[in-house]
């Protein structure tokens, strides 16, 4: 039976053309105006997910990221 991708992981994670994986941190759609400016500023995509969890989200994106 093929494995099914994951439509959350989908959605929140990237795959970029080296392999790694990126995500975009949360906290930056609204109520901007009470954030620090290096707080929306660090917050930016692209942010590499950890080596912890990138064994599971390759497992939920098959054909994607293996």
């Amino acid at each position: 039976m093929k494995s099914k991708t994951h439509s959350g992981i989908k959605k929140r994670v990237k795959v970029r053309k080296s392999g790694k994986l990126s995500f975009e941190k949360p906290c930056k759609q609204h109520l901007l105006s009470d954030k620090s400016k290096r707080q929306k500023k660090t917050s930016h995509f692209g942010v590499a997910v950890p080596s912890s969890h990138e064994k599971q989200i390759r497992r939920m994106l098959p054909g994607k990221a293996n």
